[in-house]
């Protein structure tokens, strides 16, 4: 075992940045009231074990299906895209059965793309390549829990800061997460060509 205590805050803010589950709260928030209720537990466990799995298996398996880490972005972006326009505009582009919408919206989009998506994968086999494999583990461990904390408190949190504030956070982390859309697909699409 090559446990180091920098290695494991490291990879943990690097993490942290990319997943920004700070950030996704207006988007939370938004799936809660769309569902109706999100499995917290359910959500961080998923989104824990695609992270951990994709950290041994994922450059394997993307090559395995015959797919790379840049298309793999690619598709990633799109999705980030299509949340960011609903999140801005208002609308609604993704409809699910009223009878499986909580359980669904769970692991899509929740657990998958947004918490475990294409950046937070990626950003795995890079620090891969740097740190020991048991401190990424950890790292990962350590931002599930946070994870499990902010989607457990989102509805507190929706009602400390109102309808009203909620609404402007949602448009704002919409622009935000279009630009991590966009910078995702322009960083990865050229690599494509």
């Amino acid at each position: 075992m090559n446990f180091n205590f920098k290695e494991i805050i490291t990879a943990f803010m690097v993490l942290f940045a990319v997943i920004d589950i700070i950030g996704n709260i207006p988007i939370i928030i938004d799936l809660r009231k769309k569902s109706g209720h999100i499995q917290s537990e359910k959500a961080s466990l998923i989104a824990g074990i695609i992270m951990i799995v994709f950290l041994f298996l994922g450059k394997s398996l993307l090559n395995l299906i015959g797919i790379d880490v840049y298309s793999f972005a690619v598709a990633g972006a799109f999705i980030l895209f299509f949340i960011a326009l609903e999140m801005i505009l208002g609308i609604t582009l993704y409809k699910d059965d009223e009878n499986t919408a909580s359980v669904t919206t769970t692991v899509f989009p929740l657990a998958f793309p947004l918490i475990a998506g294409p950046g937070s994968l990626t950003t795995l086999l890079s620090l891969r390549a740097e740190f020991a494999i048991e401190n990424i583990i950890i790292a990962v461990l350590l931002n599930v829990v946070f994870l499990y904390i902010v989607l457990k408190t989102s509805s507190k949190i929706e009602r400390l800061i109102g309808a009203n504030g909620i609404q402007i956070i949602r448009k704002i982390f919409g622009v935000i997460l279009l630009a991590i859309a966009v910078k995702l697909f322009a960083a990865n699409i050229k690599e494509l060509f």
